[in-house]
């Protein structure tokens, strides 16, 4: 004979009360039982075994919600917990995040503390805060660039949120947002003066290439090639010559702009630790070069409208 148990014996050896149980089979948890010639409702052992999975499975705080796919046979145990540790995961970036965020602010007071406060309530934890900067970008890089010179500035521009971040790196991932939203900084990669733009921003990364060996000896800009060819193709995206001339309306021109993109690709470095210097560190030297070389005399000495590449 076939052992079976009334709602009452179940929940004794279950450890719950009949209502918990009544509730589980309401939500599909446990299967209906069927009922004996008296009409009562009678449970085999397979429902105790199925009552201990849930009681296991909600120890370890995962929602009934999800519990139900395993037990109405819908899912595997194994899904469930992949599923259920990723999102745990998650929730401790998130909380990482945060902590160092409170920390950037804790470890100030006054002004400093506004202005971080300020900062970090820009940005939200990943990996929304990926999305929002790649977004950034797009807006910041002309339409129609073909996809592999955006992709070749975007994969150094747009770094992952660290995933055990401290104070300064939250701080640094925050003021990239703010940074990338500038008007002045849009308007630089806008180069809405210039037709054909994928020549341009190909020989822009030329040049950048060109300068890495250079920018990472630490040497001068002062007569290297990178920043000739830099300069030629300004020149021909203005429609004119590289001449000196040329060159100081270029460093006059570029002057406005160049300490947000040394600012940027500071607080980039603070995130990664890739091999050499980036593209936008090389790209910073080489504009900083030509106003070494051919720029006003002091920083900030002419107001002009925000620059465009080679203008």
């Amino acid at each position: 004979m076939d052992v079976t148990w009334s709602i009452g014996e179940l929940a004794a050896r279950a450890g719950l009360s009949v209502k918990a149980i009544r509730y589980y089979t309401d939500i599909g948890l446990l299967p209906t039982a069927p009922r004996s010639e008296g009409g009562h409702r009678r449970y085999p052992p397979q429902a105790l075994e199925q009552l201990r999975l849930v009681r296991q499975l909600r120890a370890l705080d995962v929602p009934i919600a999800a519990i139900t796919g395993v037990a109405s046979g819908g899912q595997r145990l194994g899904d469930l917990v992949a599923e259920q540790l990723a999102g745990t995961r998650a929730q401790l970036a998130e909380l990482r995040w945060r902590e160092a965020a409170l920390q950037a602010l804790e470890e100030c007071s006054g002004p400093e503390r506004l202005r971080r406060l300020r900062v970090l309530a820009g940005v939200r934890c990943r990996p929304q805060a990926i999305t929002d900067l790649a977004r950034a970008w797009e807006r910041v890089l002309p339409p129609g660039l073909p996809a592999r010179l955006a992709d070749a500035i975007t994969a150094q521009a747009v770094p992952e949120p660290p995933r055990d971040p401290t104070p300064d790196a939250v701080l640094a991932y925050a003021e990239l947002h703010l940074l990338v939203a500038e008007p002045a900084f849009l308007d630089y990669w806008a180069a809405s003066h210039v037709r054909d733009k994928a020549s341009l921003y190909a020989a822009l990364l030329d040049a950048s290439d060109g300068a890495a060996p250079a920018v990472a000896a630490g040497r001068a800009p002062h007569g290297c090639e990178a920043m000739d060819a830099l300069c030629r193709a300004c020149a021909r995206a203005h429609d004119t010559k590289d001449t000196s001339g040329f060159r100081a309306f270029m460093a006059t021109d570029m002057q406005t702009a160049v300490p947000l993109f040394r600012r940027y690709w500071q607080r980039l470095d603070t995130l990664t630790s890739a091999p050499g210097p980036s593209l936008g560190r090389t790209h910073c030297w080489l504009v900083e070069g030509v106003i070494a070389e051919h720029g006003p005399a002091s920083a900030g000495a002419v107001n002009g409208r925000p620059p465009a590449p080679g203008r």
